[in-house]
């Protein structure tokens, strides 16, 4: 048998990376959502997965790894091989506040992680219990300043807990954190006054909100929801507070250039189009397209803006 000549095999190693880039993906790919089934996040990632398959002809299968404010979640996903193959849903907890949050993180949010494209924001809703004789924020104030109040959140760094930190820093208010482990658990709570306020995402309180079960006062976006027009913002109601959650797509640190671009244009495509763009509007976000450079530097913003206002908090998590 006639041997290869080095210089050949030299040539196919060289090529052989390049071929399995130019063919990503060849077999199915995980993308792991750092929370619980049914949140924003988890409804936002399977919207845009099952498109990626359908695009791609390959499976693009959802991990939920809840637990540690996203931390177990993303450490899959910054531990993973750099082939593509393992993404991960990034999120405000894991890729902006957490590193100011904990003492012991397992990944670097800058070095671990690959941008390839945001999904959307979401804004939340303030909402408080409807026993709490309260119309508007100016009067929840008023209420808050005389009586006990508690928010809730599904665990600190999330973009409930910070949205209620910048709340009671902003209005002087001594309120109580309490951390959930089900958004279920939180709204039963709230419903019957055991806690007073949560700053949730549009989607998981809009049938409470709709059945009087709880009390809408405010959008903490820049501008109204279309799924509450009626309701002003933080900024309308005499706050200058803007804080909203937001979703993407990344991969591991060190995955090609080629694929991340890949996937970004993938998904790109499928945030811009009327069906995902309505879709996403309906459950109260935003839909946000971006470049990877973009949303490198919108995560960078986002970490920087934070950081005052966890570490005023006095938090901090093992």
């Amino acid at each position: 048998m006639q041997a290869i000549p080095r210089r050949t095999l030299g040539l196919l190693a060289v090529a052989s990376p390049a071929l399995a880039q130019a063919d990503y993906p060849s077999r199915p790919v995980r993308f792991i959502v750092p929370g619980p089934a049914g949140g924003a996040g988890d409804v936002l990632g399977r919207l845009v997965m099952e498109r990626l398959g359908q695009k791609f002809g390959q499976s693009f299968t959802v991990e939920n790894r809840a637990g540690a404010g996203t931390n177990i979640g993303m450490t899959v996903v910054a531990r993973a091989a750099p082939d593509g193959y393992v993404l991960g849903l990034a999120s405000i907890a894991s890729n902006a506040v957490n590193r100011w949050l904990y003492r012991n993180l397992p990944f670097n949010p800058e070095t671990d992680f690959a941008p390839v494209a945001m999904i959307a924001l979401v804004p939340n809703l303030m909402v408080i219990a409807p026993a709490i004789p309260a119309r508007n924020v100016a009067e929840f104030i008023t209420y808050a300043r005389a009586n006990p109040v508690a928010f809730g959140s599904v665990g600190a760094g999330s973009s409930q807990h910070l949205a209620g930190a910048q709340f009671a820093q902003a209005t002087g208010l001594d309120m109580t954190h309490v951390a959930y482990t089900s958004n279920g658990a939180m709204a039963t709570d709230l419903m019957e006054n055991r806690m007073q306020v949560v700053f949730q995402s549009i989607s998981s309180v809009a049938e409470l909100a709709r059945a009087g079960r709880v009390r809408p006062l405010a959008v903490t976006g820049e501008t109204r929801a279309p799924a509450f027009p009626e309701v002003p913002t933080l900024q309308q109601s005499g706050l200058d507070i803007v804080s909203t959650g937001w979703f993407g797509v990344c991969a591991p640190g060190g995955t090609p250039d080629a694929i991340t671009q890949r996937l970004n244009e993938a998904v790109n495509e499928i945030v811009a189009s009327t069906e995902i763009q309505n879709r996403i509007i309906a459950g109260g976000a935003v839909p946000k397209i971006t470049t990877r450079a973009e949303m490198a530097a919108f995560m960078a913003a986002e970490s920087a803006r934070w950081r005052p206002v966890v570490l005023a908090t006095g938090l901090t998590v093992e």
